[in-house]
């Protein structure tokens, strides 16, 4: 059975993209710690982070980082924080949280954002990392 993910890679589901290559989708959180919470997807489904082969893993990484950098130009916070839980979904998935305190990285308080909102969160980001 297909994951929620991979439903939103297929096109089955909508999402606010951000970025996407040949082997991972970003797209905003719908239900976000904070504004422009990123989540980082594998377009392969795999359940757990460390069953992905070294060099995927690598290449997780290194896309993750550059969806960072791209909002931490574009989202006024202290940080970008990265978790990854895999709990709530069985599909890889990487968290890329803006932080103002550490609580930001809890998953209990979660931020309210309008359509138009996400749009606009995920064109700023996309567009950013698209010129980095």
């Amino acid at each position: 059975m297909s994951s929620i993910f991979t439903k939103i890679i297929n096109g089955e589901i909508p999402c606010h993209k951000v970025a996407e290559n040949d082997q991972f989708i970003a797209f905003l959180d719908i239900n976000p710690n904070a504004k422009g919470h990123t989540l980082v997807v594998p377009k392969k489904e795999i359940n757990k982070i460390f069953d992905m082969d070294e060099a995927h893993y690598l290449d997780l990484m290194a896309f993750s980082r550059k969806i960072a950098l791209a909002m931490r130009e574009v989202i006024s916070c202290e940080r970008i924080g990265m978790t990854v839980i895999g709990l709530e979904v069985p599909h890889v998935h990487v968290h890329l949280i803006p932080l103002h305190k550490m609580e930001d990285a809890q998953f209990m308080k979660k931020e309210k954002l309008s359509d138009e909102e996400f749009k606009e969160t995920a064109a700023l980001i996309a567009e950013k990392f698209n010129s980095l």
